[in-house]
């Protein structure tokens, strides 16, 4: 079965302003036929969750696809949803799962559990992370399990989605910082960034899409970094840091530009606090990772109708920015801008091709 089957509306969904019995028998019984030609353990677990997911929504008589929530009092809220944060466990992370659970989500805690070094594993991070927000009074349940391949992502979603059989908004959070110089950088340790930072969020993104795609409606949000976006901001040692971090931002230009017909927005956040990762135990007096959390809950939440900004959040404060081509600009045969046919004419040209502009405050 091609995950295309999936994703095609006009099997899978009743989208029309009526919600009758005949329709949405329909389509569960279309997807108990595709139960029993499923061959894989991912699909068939989808295929029976959004059975039950249909049919609950019929008995509700909730409309397809899911709505933006309207907000009670003139507050924004997550009422009825569900996001899956990576990374969940602590700092900023657990910040973001409790903003979120505030506002009405029910949020998933991932944790690997690793220490400061992104060595070893604890399962119990998440669990009483989770517990902690249940004890706050919020809907929180551990979601355990690694993000290091393709299979393991792939998993974790398919988990996910049968808590409560929806997934609403996926935040990777999660995150490693390793300094190397370029000296003495090795493959392995490269390899191990690319992977937590740009192979994860791809292939969780990846799992998620047919569910999004199918309710014509999802969130997600990738992290990236000020040290891999801004040259004043660069670091000695942070060379694969700031590489799969400047990654995630094309990775997140992508699927903004794939998702944005099926109602499925993408962001990324670009955060400062202080926690592990800058030997912070303690709570700290600045930079708290709860003065982030209301700018990720925005970019995760229905209330946001924009896709493919970096959102820089730090002490309460929030900027968005992206790159913006200028206008008229006939890409890639006319950039309007220095013509040159030699490199003496580039060099003397330079002032006028290498031109700084700075962000508007």
């Amino acid at each position: 079965m091609k995950m295309e089957l999936f994703c095609d509306r006009n099997k899978l969904l009743h989208c029309s302003q009526t919600n009758t019995d005949s329709a949405g028998s329909d389509h569960v019984s279309s997807l108990k036929a595709l139960e029993h030609t499923s061959a894989s353990r991912y699909k068939y677990y989808i295929v029976k969750a959004y059975i039950k997911y249909l049919s609950y929504r019929k008995s509700k008589s909730i409309l397809c696809p899911q709505l933006p929530l309207k907000a009670k009092d003139g507050m924004m809220n997550f009422e009825g949803q569900v996001a899956l944060i990576t990374g969940s466990g602590r700092g900023l992370g657990l910040a973001y799962a409790r903003c979120i659970g505030q506002l009405g989500a029910k949020v998933l805690i991932q944790n690997l559990g690793a220490d400061i070094n992104g060595d070893g594993q604890d399962p119990q991070v998440a669990e009483r992370a989770a517990e902690q927000l249940r004890l706050e009074g919020l809907k929180a349940e551990a979601i355990c399990g690694t993000i290091s391949s393709r299979d393991a992502c792939h998993d974790l979603i398919t988990r996910a989605l049968k808590i409560d059989q929806r997934l609403d908004a996926l935040v990777h959070n999660a995150g490693w910082v390793g300094y190397e110089n370029i000296e003495a950088l090795q493959e392995h340790s490269f390899d191990r960034m690319i992977a937590v930072t740009v192979k994860a969020p791809l292939w969780l993104a990846q799992a998620s899409w047919p569910i999004f795609k199918a309710a014509n409606y999802g969130r997600i949000v990738i992290t990236t970094s000020c040290r891999a976006l801004f040259p004043h901001y660069a670091q000695n040692g942070l060379t694969s840091y700031a590489a799969a971090k400047m990654a995630a931002v094309g990775l997140v230009n992508v699927l903004a530009c794939e998702g944005k017909q099926h109602g499925i927005l993408v962001n990324a956040i670009s955060p400062v606090a202080k926690t592990r990762m800058w030997g912070i135990n303690t709570a700290p007096d600045e930079l708290r990772p709860s003065e982030v959390a209301p700018g990720l809950a925005y970019l995760a939440s229905p209330h946001c109708a924009d896709t493919g900004w970096i959102l820089r959040a730090a002490n309460g404060q929030f900027h968005a920015t992206r790159a913006q081509e200028a206008a008229h600009v006939d890409y890639p045969r006319n950039l309007r801008a220095i013509h040159a046919t030699t490199m003496n004419e580039v060099a003397a040209n330079w002032s006028k091709i290498a031109i700084v502009n700075g962000e508007p405050r």
